[in-house]
């Protein structure tokens, strides 16, 4: 086995350091007892962390995020598996523009979709609404879960799928019991990383969200356009540390590696 010389060894290292500084600045600075961002700080404080239970408003965005994310990754990958089927194994006139459609938002800015998406609720009366942004969060999702269930559903032999309607179960049996479990790892992934991509959604939620329905990014954003306090900071520490403990997780259940690359 060839291993890596020592100078990709120290560029390794410094690239994961780059990585991993500001979070790690961000974390010390979230402990500060001054009413304002400062790094060393005077000594370790719990302040803001207290401070963030006084301010209902950013829990309530917290889980207006964690909601919009669940619903609009679900209904991503609802439509995403039949999409990805009727694409990798049917040819049909539209196909590569279907294709295109659905992964014309990776082309798009976020900022372009949040003023199209403005200006068609309105006229459609969904605007600042739990749905209108359930909508548009899965436009903008839906190119990453389609990608991954394409990719899995390309990948995945056909002979079991044969074999079982060749002894006369139906379409649906075949897929329920053959076809979903074998791309269940891009489904997951797919479903993994729409989620990410939901909650950490700025650009384009800041144009169609309403006070009711105001995302946890949003509302972050909106605090820091008023005042730079360490508020956000321990804001920015609790989503670390949940983010940290969710992939742990994640990969003593499941496993890491089907997730980010559909192994089996």
């Amino acid at each position: 086995m060839r291993r890596n010389g020592s100078l990709a060894l120290a560029f390794h290292a410094l690239f994961v350091v780059f990585l991993l500084l500001p979070l790690v600045l961000v974390v010390l600075v979230s402990f500060t007892p001054e009413g304002h961002l400062s790094y060393p700080t005077s000594g370790v404080s719990l302040r803001w962390f207290r401070a963030i239970l006084d301010n209902p408003s950013f829990i309530d965005a917290f889980w207006n995020s964690l909601y919009l994310a669940v619903a609009a990754a679900t209904l991503a990958v609802v439509l995403a598996v039949p999409a990805a089927l009727a694409i990798a194994r049917y040819q049909f006139a539209a196909r590569d523009w279907l294709t295109g459609l659905f992964l014309s938002p990776l082309m798009i800015p976020h900022i372009v979709l949040g003023v199209a998406f403005l200006r068609f609720f309105a006229q459609a009366g969904l605007s600042g609404t739990f749905i209108g942004l359930v909508c548009a969060h899965v436009v903008i999702i839906m190119p990453y879960t389609l990608r991954l269930v394409l990719a899995a559903v390309t990948g995945m032999d056909r002979d079991a799928e044969r074999a079982a309607c060749s002894l006369g179960a139906s379409r649906w049996t075949v897929f329920r019991r053959i076809t979903l479990p074998l791309i269940l790892p891009g489904v997951t992934g797919g479903w993994v990383l729409a989620f990410i991509t939901s909650f950490d959604e700025l650009s384009m939620t800041i144009f169609v969200a309403s006070p009711s329905t105001t995302t946890l990014p949003v509302k972050m954003y909106n605090h820091i356009a008023h005042t730079i306090d360490p508020l956000i900071a321990s804001v920015s520490t609790v989503l670390i540390v949940m983010t940290a403990v969710f992939m742990v997780v994640l990969d003593r259940v499941y496993g890491l590696d089907r997730v980010l690359i559909g192994k089996g």
